[in-house]
């Protein structure tokens, strides 16, 4: 039995760290996370130990966030946090036969300090964004480093990319992150077309997503034929849920939003998958569960937020990810215009994603470029086991 820690730094890393950490288990491991940010709420839930006590920020945790996100993350002490956190690293890491960083260069930076054996999974990363990698400093050195037994991309233009540079093997074997979307769910008892709401899961830029998309689907014209699934997450109660949309003249009334005037939205909770498998067009404010959606061939409509995540600026960069399925209407962020232009593309949208064979097989071939094929969990496991062999 082999001693492993996990090392993570965002919902999205700790969703992926899980799901492999799973898999390690299974296989007879001792596998216990360290998330860098965050409560590691994926792991709990999973049963995955946690190496210390975890604490949750307001902006969900270091990374791509807005100015005001950034000077918020100082004013909560988040930085004096993480550097708590690689002390702790610091003082149990012998206890470990192996580091497993899923992240960025702040895992990649923390691992290598631990002076232990690493394998890495560069998820934060993609040579989609820039078309030549450029990695912060100095993650491109540590890389290089005999410690780092084992590097895998999230896709495979990156893969081909980092090997040049870093002039070692770098692997693409899938997202662990598709795994858990891509078990199929029970289909709805009718064919009429589907959109799906994704405002995100971290509140409370969540609540602000959410009222920024009841006021998009206050606009929608009735005269088209759909459904709207809201998928949220359990932390926003129904009593909270109410509260929050009577701002905007909606009631929410046996698991229905409904508005004057206004096609009623489904609210879905725990069904995330089903949700998304079952959507013809998605609408969303989210990181992972958007490029999830890329990665099921659906087309995507982005809704820029205020922040301190889903910016402008990070939709923009997300669509250099994830590539053309994605779209997003022109306008400033929550203005009447945008909102107007993203209800008339999203009619567009919807009527393309079920007609138009062409955007169809746009949809499946930047599914399996941008996120590859299912299975990425067992095969990166299974890879992880051949280096402790």
């Amino acid at each position: 039995m082999v001693r492993i820690l996990l090392l993570s730094n965002g919902h999205g890393e700790d969703l992926s760290g899980t799901l492999l950490a799973q898999e390690l288990q299974q296989q007879g491991h001792n596998v216990q996370a360290l998330p860098l940010v965050g409560l590691g709420s994926a792991y709990q839930q999973a049963g995955v130990p946690l190496l210390g006590r975890s604490h949750e920020f307001s902006t969900g945790g270091i990374g791509y966030t807005s100015l005001r996100g950034r000077l918020t993350e100082i004013a909560q002490g988040q930085v004096l946090y993480l550097l708590r956190r690689l002390m702790h690293l610091m003082r149990h890491r012998r206890r470990f036969d192996l580091i497993l960083v899923v992240g960025d260069v702040i895992p990649v930076i923390a691992a290598w300090l631990s002076q232990r054996p690493v394998a890495t999974y560069l998820v934060a990363y993609s040579s989609h964004y820039e078309g030549t990698l450029h990695l912060p400093w100095p993650c491109a050195a540590l890389l290089k480093s005999p410690r780092f037994r084992a590097v895998y991309s999230r896709d495979q233009r990156t893969a081909e990319d980092l090997s040049r540079q870093l002039q070692r093997p770098v692997t693409f074997l899938g997202n662990p992150f598709m795994d858990s979307v891509l078990t199929a769910a029970p289909p709805p008892p009718t064919s009429t077309p589907r959109i799906s709401l994704l405002p995100g899961s971290r509140r409370p830029e969540l609540e602000q997503n959410l009222l920024l998309l009841l006021r998009l689907i206050e606009l929608l014209p009735s005269t088209v034929r759909c459904n709207v699934d809201l998928a949220l997450v359990s932390s926003l109660d129904d009593d909270s849920l109410q509260r929050l949309s009577e701002r905007y003249g909606w009631h929410l009334e046996n698991g229905l939003l409904q508005h004057e005037g206004a096609r009623a939205i489904n609210v879905r909770r725990g069904s995330f998958s089903a949700v998304l498998q079952h959507s013809d067009l998605v609408i969303g404010m989210a990181g992972t569960a958007i490029e999830q959606a890329v990665g099921l061939a659906k087309p995507v409509l982005q809704v820029p937020g205020q922040g301190p995540q889903f910016t402008a600026a990070f939709a923009e960069a997300q669509r250099r990810l994830l590539g053309p399925t994605v779209f997003c209407a022109d306008g400033d962020s929550g203005s009447r215009e945008a909102l107007e232009g993203t209800a008339e593309l999203a009619m567009a949208l919807l009527d393309r994603a079920r007609q138009d064979p062409g955007l169809q097989q746009q949809c499946l071939e930047e599914a399996k470029r941008r996120l590859g094929e299912a299975g990425g969990g067992p095969k990166m496991a299974a890879a992880i086991c051949a280096l402790l062999a």
